[in-house]
């Protein structure tokens, strides 16, 4: 599916490419709403327009912001996560695949809309840090992956050649928006959360298995 020696520079999306998108989708549909509305000793009718809330802020910074929704919310969100945290956790064969990226003489940055506290919970449960040779969240630029300041501030921190990198990623905005830059090789992620159905991503390649990607006898 790639020809690696194509590729310079990978980019990676952390939550629902790498890490199994279970635990945002369960934490911010279902968790969250529930202790709002437990915590505040609210009514029924408050969760729903929360998770409206949630949704209709998909794409923007607020979206992925955790020091917005404690602001907003009157909530430590990190630590409510941290009621769920035995959730996160690496997506079939990702790993395998980060290992063997990790012994390639390819530049990996994982590029993800996670903020920094997002990250701070994450990257020490799972240990992903240690394959990447960069980590960039979208906050550290102010423009979310969909944008195209995103990569025009990629360019800058991390000097990259579009035609020669490969960017992997769950969100067919993003994908969508890397290739209005001009990255060259894209591909998605056809079932992000494990415990949901696939998605479409139409006009681009979807990964079920890392696997795949990988040089024929590697492993």
């Amino acid at each position: 599916m790639i020809d690696w020696n194509a590729i310079d520079t990978v980019f990676l999306d952390m939550d629902g490419t790498l890490l199994d998108l279970h635990f945002d989708s369960h934490f911010w549909l279902e968790h969250l709403p529930r202790r709002y509305v437990e915590l505040h000793r609210l009514d029924e009718s408050h969760r729903l327009a929360l998770e409206a809330r949630i949704l209709d802020s998909r794409g923007t910074l607020d979206w992925y912001s955790l020091a917005y929704w404690s602001r907003e919310l009157s909530l430590d969100i990190v630590a409510l996560k941290r009621e769920v945290a035995h959730l996160i956790g690496w997506r079939a064969d990702a790993l395998a695949f980060m290992e063997w990226l990790k012994a390639a003489p390819i530049d990996v940055v994982l590029a993800t809309n996670a903020d920094r506290q997002s990250l701070g919970l994450k990257l020490p449960l799972t240990g992903l840090d240690r394959y990447v040779d960069r980590i960039v969240s979208s906050a550290d630029f102010g423009h979310p992956k969909e944008q195209p300041a995103f990569w025009e501030a990629m360019q800058s921190l991390h000097p990259f050649d579009p035609e020669r990198s490969l960017f992997i990623d769950d969100n067919a905005d993003v994908l969508e928006c890397a290739r209005r830059y001009g990255i060259r090789h894209l591909l998605g992620i056809h079932q992000p959360d494990s415990r949901r159905p696939g998605r479409a991503h139409p006009g681009f390649t979807a990964v079920e298995q890392f696997a795949a990607l990988l040089p024929a006898g590697t492993g």
